[in-house]
Formats: C-alpha cells, sequence, structure tokens
C-alpha cells in the first residue's frame, strides 16, 4: 500500500530503465507461462510502474499522458508481454478516473495496488437498461493479464426495448466473481500476455459501474470530472487508447535494433570468415531500422502530448490515431528489416530476434492499429465525409 504520488518522471524512467535486464533474462520463461509472471507483476508493484497514470489523491504518479509512451516503451526493450501488460492494465487506472467518485473510492480504497483487465469490444458485449442500471451478457476476446487481475473494464452495446438499436456505449466495471475466464491465449506472438477470452450471462452492472463513453470525448463532461480534473483527465478516452498499447512495438523495435547492433559488432560469417560489420549492406540496414525506430518514436511521443490539448476536432483526434498506427506500422518494419539481414540464427527459438519479430508481428494485427481502417477514417473527415462513431 505505497503512494507514489511523489514519485517524478524521471525517477519513474529510472525505475523502468533499471528493470529491463531483469525483464530481459524473464522473457522466455513469461513466454513459456503465457501470463503476466507474478514476480514480474511484483517488481511493478513494488516500483510503482503500474500506476503511471492514477490520480495522485489515491497514491498514484498521475504522470503527462506521454509517460505511457516512454515508461512501455522502455520496459519492452527487456519483454514486449510484460510491457503490453504494463501499458494496458496501468491505462485503467486512467481509464478508472472517468467514472464515478463512488467507484473510483470503492476499487482503490480496498487496494489502490489493484490490477484491472478489460476488453474493449463493444460488439462483443449487450445490455439493456434497467432500474438503477444494466442487464449484460456477452463473450469478449483479447482480455490482457486477467489472470493477475480482480477486475474487468468490459465494452458493452446497448440496446433499446427492440433489442436490435443500439442507443449507448457503456464501459462496464466487473468485479472477477461475476466472469468466467476462458483460456484460448495459443498464439504465436504476445504469447505471455495471458489476453484470454471473458464470458459473463445475465449479470446486473450497476450505473456508477457502467462509464458512459459519449461523454469521455474530451473535458470533463465524464462523471470522473467530480475529482480528477488535470490535464491527463481532460483527453478524449477512445481516441486516444492505443497509444498505452503502441508503445510495446516501439520499445520491441529498439530492444531488437539493439540486440542485433551488439551482436553484429563481434561476429563473423560461419561461411565467408568475415566480419559483419563491415558489410555494407549489413549498415545500411542497420541505418534504415534506426531511422525507423527514431520516425516511430516521434509520430507516437508527438501525438501523446497532443492528446493533452484542450477542445480537439474530431479531424485532429483522427490525425493523432492515424500518427500512432504508421508508428507501429514502422515499428514492425524496423524489425522486418533487422531480420532480413541477421541470418539463419535468427530462427532459433534461443536468440532474442524472432521474439521481437513474431511480438511487433502480432502487435501490428490489432484492430486499434490497422492503417486502412484508420486512414479511411481520417480521409473521410479531412474531405468532408460523415464519420459515425458517437465514442469519438
Amino acid at each position: 500500500m505505497t503512494d507514489f504520488s511523489r514519485v517524478s518522471y524521471e525517477q519513474a524512467m529510472r525505475r523502468a530503465r533499471d528493470l529491463v535486464p531483469t525483464l530481459r533474462e524473464r522473457a522466455q520463461q513469461c513466454e513459456d507461462a503465457r501470463v503476466l509472471l507474478p514476480e514480474n507483476e511484483r517488481l511493478l508493484h513494488e516500483t510503482g510502474l503500474f500506476r503511471y497514470h492514477q490520480p495522485k489523491r489515491f497514491g498514484g504518479l498521475e504522470l503527462p499522458f506521454v509517460a505511457v509512451v516512454d515508461i512501455v516503451s522502455e520496459l519492452a526493450r527487456g519483454c514486449p508481454s510484460t510491457a503490453w501488460n504494463v501499458g494496458n492494465l496501468g491505462c485503467h487506472h486512467w481509464i478508472l478516473a472517468y467514472y464515478e467518485p463512488e467507484t473510483q473510492h470503492e476499487v482503490w480504497d480496498a487496494n489502490p495496488d489493484v490490477l484491472i483487465a478489460s476488453s474493449i469490444a463493444l460488439a462483443a458485449g449487450r445490455g439493456k437498461k434497467t432500474k438503477d442500471g444494466y442487464i449484460v451478457s456477452g463473450r469478449w476476446p483479447f482480455s490482457s493479464g486477467v489472470d493477475n487481475c480482480d477486475w474487468n473494464m468490459l465494452a458493452v452495446t446497448i440496446y433499446g426495448d427492440d433489442g436490435k438499436t443500439a442507443i449507448d456505449w457503456r464501459l462496464c466495471m466487473v468485479p472477477k466473481k461475476d466472469y468466467k475466464i476462458i483460456d484460448t491465449w495459443y498464439a504465436m506472438g504476445m504469447v505471455g500476455t495471458g489476453s484470454k477470452d471473458i464470458e459473463v450471462k445475465e449479470i446486473f452492472v450497476a450505473e456508477r459501474r457502467a462509464l458512459e463513453l459519449t461523454k469521455c470525448r474530451g473535458g470533463l463532461e465524464h462523471p470522473g470530472g467530480k475529482l480528477n480534473t488535470g490535464p491527463l483527465f481532460r483527453i478524449p478516452l477512445v481516441a486516444a487508447a492505443a497509444h498505452p498499447l503502441s508503445a510495446t512495438a516501439l520499445g520491441a523495435a529498439e530492444g531488437a535494433l539493439e540486440h542485433v547492433t551488439q551482436s553484429f559488432k563481434t561476429r563473423i560469417g560461419t561461411y565467408t570468415g568475415a566480419k559483419v560489420a563491415d558489410f555494407q549492406a549489413v549498415q545500411i540496414k542497420i541505418a534504415k531500422a534506426r531511422a525507423l525506430v527514431d520516425s516511430a518514436r516521434y509520430l507516437m511521443r508527438q501525438s501523446a502530448m497532443a492528446f493533452e490539448e484542450e477542445n480537439l476536432e474530431l479531424e485532429t483526434k483522427l490525425r493523432l490515431r492515424v500518427q500512432n498506427t504508421l508508428a507501429v506500422a514502422q515499428s514492425r518494419e524496423a524489425v522486418e528489416t533487422l531480420w532480413s539481414c541477421y541470418g539463419a540464427n535468427a530462427i532459433y527459438t534461443r536468440d532474442p530476434l524472432q521474439r521481437f519479430l513474431r511480438d511487433t508481428q502480432a502487435i501490428n494485427q490489432h484492430f486499434s492499429f490497422n492503417f486502412d481502417i484508420a486512414g479511411a477514417a481520417f480521409g473521410t473527415v479531412a474531405m468532408g465525409g460523415k464519420y459515425a462513431n458517437p465514442t469519438m
């Protein structure tokens, strides 16, 4: 029950950096376990790194929004799966700050270190309004880190009396006792995230535990604005929600570049006997990968910082989302560039490069990072068309 409210941005970054060697050593163990390792979770609790965006009034760091990019990408240099869960579970402290104050106190007064999972697939959950709340059912995929959590934020579409017309969109806080975890997580990448399915059947969710997403499009209209008024809690929730996840791709690319560069400094070609670092083709690939990672970092950080500006227009929100999506694609391209010149050593499971490759490719499959979808939305609005998403 530690108060981290006085931990500075620089201190948080030092703590993240200090964890990288340990996370790197445990990366294969994390993949074998297919979940966030308890020993890694313990380290992250001790350093307060899950609580980078938790309000200071509850003992959190309440760092600027860009901290999620910097902290998560730093950790991903060592273990992308662990970093993904820090981005994912950590950002739920930020999201909880948008809920009714009573719900914030309910959760954090009991345990300020609490871990909360989520699934943001709105179409997966169905709800109906009742007195004082909602009756909710559904099965949601990709609930990362769920085995380590006591709560879950489940995205739900609320339908009218006809059962067909969508009338509202809610993010429902559900305690662990009310949902079932289904182990579907046998994946080719991001294996250690434990992103399993969640199922609920006809459960009641109180109004105060069901965040109205249309009130989270920027500013303090959301219920949590009565308690948390800082810049961090004025950010449009859905528009910016991909940044806590995208940072893992960036950090994985940085980790891959560090690994390959260090390896090539001393590697001698098995067939030629020549020093690999002297090959011009290799030098060019290293330079290209470096530029891709630098470009991705700039786009991701700048778009994160821009989200803290007040009164963003829809076109701007979509433009920032496109920038972040492109940064994820550039991170993947950087790792693929390194893979293309690394040689046959890359196919050994003992070599970290194959994990960085699988992880960045897996991240790029996430709906949030489909550039065609994000690009079409921005292009439509930029040219005067209509884009219908009530939560943006």
